[in-house]
């Protein structure tokens, strides 16, 4: 791969955007992130994610204008089809995936950071969907995954301002889960991840797929899937594990099946 670096150590694979100093998304990088998360996906080695960006500026400053501009409507279509690929497979992941925003997170890459689990951030980082003041919108899920994250109030400012906000306001609103020290980013998303890969992979799997099917269902329906997850956990072994770990007050050894 080209765009995408990443490395596995300790079942967590930490994925870098390797277009620096900038980070830009164009199609090659896309088509790479969207076949390396099918790889994690189907690799039981893994069981945390980190996506950053290579360098200290840029997460991600957006989509790659360049490429953009000088593109038909047609080929405009099927760029943003192959986004939305990339945007999908990051968010289905079974494993919990890790944003660890260093410096600008903008249009294209907001839109990436929001389709992890959690965003932590620099104290450089500005997040914005600035796609208005081109004449355009989000096309990547920012018009959808925001309101749900942020509420409508919150994401309708971002979103029709194209402004930018720095990482206090963005935890503020609860689009930052925490913000930390440049130098500190990496190691604390490597805690976060240490922390979410010794937990059951089943469960965690499941209690991921409740929580981003249901937020799409109707109260009834997601209290089934939430019924269906639970059982698929209950039948695991790390289940049994980790209720005989509590009876014997020892901590659980889960093996992931």
């Amino acid at each position: 791969m080209n765009t995408v670096d990443y490395i596995i150590e300790n079942h967590i694979a930490t994925v870098y955007l390797n277009r620096p100093p900038y980070n830009p998304l164009n199609t090659q990088l896309y088509q790479e992130l969207s076949v390396l998360f099918e790889e994690l996906e189907k690799n039981p080695e893994v069981r945390a994610v980190i996506i950053t960006g290579k360098g200290d500026r840029a997460f991600a400053a957006g989509a790659d204008i360049n490429e953009m501009m000088n593109l038909s409507n047609v080929e405009m279509a099927e760029m943003s089809r192959v986004s939305r690929e990339a945007y999908d497979k990051v968010e289905a992941l079974s494993k919990p995936v890790i944003a660890a925003v260093n410096g600008l997170a903008l249009g294209g890459g907001c839109e990436l950071a929001l389709a992890c689990d959690f965003r932590i951030c620099s104290s450089n980082t500005k997040f914005g969907l600035p796609e208005i003041n081109l004449g355009i919108i989000p096309g990547g899920g920012g018009t959808q995954r925001l309101p749900r994250l942020v509420g409508q109030s919150k994401a309708k400012e971002l979103l029709y301002f194209g402004e930018m906000i720095d990482a206090e306001k963005a935890k503020e609103i609860g689009l930052a889960n925490k913000v930390t020290e440049l130098e500190d980013l990496m190691s604390e998303a490597v805690r976060w991840a240490e922390k979410l890969a010794q937990k059951p992979v089943v469960a965690m799997s499941m209690v991921k797929k409740s929580i981003n099917k249901g937020s799409d269902m109707g109260l009834p329906a997601a209290l089934d899937l939430e019924t269906v997850c639970f059982g698929n956990a209950f039948a695991s072994e790390d289940r049994k594990e980790g209720m005989q770990s509590f009876v014997d007050k020892r901590k659980p050894q889960f093996t992931g099946r």
